[in-house]
């Protein structure tokens, strides 16, 4: 695993539950501001989905994106924690957008 995805991994362990963040603010915080696509592919090889629990990242603008075990089982994951989607986004985004500070 290079470093960039290392730090992608380990960022978003520190998103709480209940809050979401996006591709690109994972990007951002890890120090490369236009790598959200490359955030997306290491969190499609995440190792330990429990411990990292990538379901909390979704598309800018709040739509619910893509998921290695499938977007009905990250829209459940989101579910239980009290996070829901509606018509494929999510339901109040603004309020749950988890924004990671500036020395993330």
């Amino acid at each position: 695993m290079n470093s960039f995805s290392a730090r992608v991994l380990d960022l978003v362990k520190r998103v709480p539950r209940g809050r979401v963040t996006t591709y690109a603010e994972i990007a951002r915080a890890a120090g490369s501001p236009r790598a959200a696509r490359a955030a997306g592919n290491a969190l499609n090889k995440n190792p330990r989905p429990v411990r990292v629990p990538c379901h909390r990242v979704v598309s800018s603008g709040g739509k619910i994106g893509g998921y290695s075990r499938g977007v009905a089982i990250k829209t459940s994951l989101l579910r239980r924690e009290d996070v829901f989607a509606k018509g494929g986004r999510i339901a109040g985004f603004e309020k749950l957008f988890f924004r990671f500070n500036k020395t993330a």
